[in-house]
């Protein structure tokens, strides 16, 4: 109830100011902050092409938004695809506001101002991040622990990679090195990503902030040849198991099952996903190719859906939304509502070891048996990575349609 609240204030406050006056967004380049917290803040930047629409840009991505509406002095700006809304006055070609993500209850201060740069340049670079680093978050916490691979380029002051995990990458990042201080940020309306860490010739030590939710160390350490755990290894079948099983609604209310007619005889690739996770969405674009290209060679795909809206008609509506926006012609289904707990997941798929990412894609042959479980998805920040796993999955897929 509070946040339900704090939202409809934040809305009242944006929209009952200058009644009589009309406004909407100036043209032109925006340094936005997120508020992380008293003195931290997460910048990106946007562009407004005109009153109707802007572009996010991380680096090499560019993420349209064409949902904005006004009421008198006040702009909400709707992320696409995602449950997420900027909502802020506008005054004198500024924002002050919040980023909401109403179904998690989470609000961020939120500033946006007339700027080219996402990070200044404040002095010169004294080291070169770029190249590979073997690296571990909550180093010194047994059960938050978990390894990753930094993935960088950096020219002059400016930087650009991702760090990739065994259960997916944190997407496209983008920031600079002043001195030997590293700053880092990323945001797509799910996400807001900040990386800040004191750099040497070999070692890298910082905090990763989530939002204004979550903050962890890291420490980071050059090594050009190492590697994650494979990603085919990570979840697997139980003893006893060599088939998946399930039962969900479309949305037309029809329970769906992977023995129905439909899935006999085909390949199938099952994606254990949901429509709030950015890896999933990349990987949903990714799919919808994939889809169209073999659908009629029998190749099908299923999405599983664990959503934390709290009724089936939002999550829906969620699914609905994701399709229409990205092209998505194979069915979601429905698992599960209220929570994206893993554990909760894993019950829902008991003869999984666990679900220990969204996504996990498992791919079914024609008899029905579990050939392959992928976890996570290399997405398109991980550059060759992401060209290898598109190569590997095609090939593979090929190889089971001719079986």
């Amino acid at each position: 109830m509070r946040f339900i609240f704090l939202f409809s204030l934040a809305m009242l406050l944006f929209s009952c100011q200058e009644r009589n006056t009309k406004k909407s967004l100036s043209l032109g380049n925006y340094r936005a902050e997120l508020q992380v917290n008293d003195t931290v803040v997460l910048p990106f930047i946007f562009k407004v092409k005109d009153a109707n629409h802007l572009t996010v840009f991380n680096a090499e991505e560019q993420i349209k938004v064409d949902e904005i509406t006004y009421k008198n002095d006040s702009v909400f700006i709707e992320m696409p695809v995602f449950e997420a809304l900027l909502a802020a006055k506008m005054e004198n070609e500024t924002l002050n506001g919040n980023f909401i993500i109403a179904g998690k209850e989470r609000i961020i201060p939120f500033a946006a101002a007339k700027k080219d740069t996402r990070f200044d340049v404040t002095s010169k670079a004294e080291v070169n991040i770029s190249g590979n680093w073997e690296t571990v978050f909550s180093p010194d916490t047994e059960e938050d622990k978990y390894s990753a691979k930094g993935i960088f380029k950096q020219n002059g002051n400016l930087v650009t990679g991702t760090f990739r995990t065994e259960t997916g990458d944190y997407r496209f990042l983008e920031g600079v090195v002043n001195g030997n201080q590293l700053k880092l940020s990323t945001f797509d309306g799910a996400h807001a990503f900040l990386f800040i860490g004191t750099v040497t010739d070999s070692t890298i030590n910082g905090t990763f902030y989530s939002g204004n939710h979550w903050k962890e160390p890291f420490v980071a350490k050059r090594n050009d040849t190492y590697e994650l755990a494979s990603a085919d290894d990570l979840t697997y079948l139980k003893e006893g198991y060599d088939s998946l099983a399930f039962t969900f609604p479309d949305a037309n209310g029809n329970l769906v099952s992977l023995s129905d007619a439909r899935f006999t005889d085909k390949v199938v690739l099952v994606q254990i996903m949901g429509t709030w996770c950015p890896n999933c969405l990349d990987e949903s674009k990714y799919y919808a190719e994939v889809y169209k290209q073999y659908k009629d060679q029998g190749l099908e795909i299923v999405g599983l859906a664990f959503e934390y809206a709290r009724t089936n008609e939002k999550a829906f509506a969620s699914i609905k939304r994701l399709q229409d926006r990205v092209g998505i012609e194979y069915p979601i289904l429905l698992a599960q509502t209220g929570t994206t707990s893993k554990v909760k997941a894993q019950e829902k798929l008991p003869m999984l070891n666990h679900v220990l990412s969204y996504p996990t894609t498992v791919f079914v042959d024609k008899t029905g048996k579990v050939r392959k479980i992928h976890t996570g998805f290399n997405g398109p920040a991980t550059g060759e990575k992401f060209v290898e796993f598109k190569e590997e999955l095609k090939s593979f897929v090929s190889t089971l349609l001719d079986e």
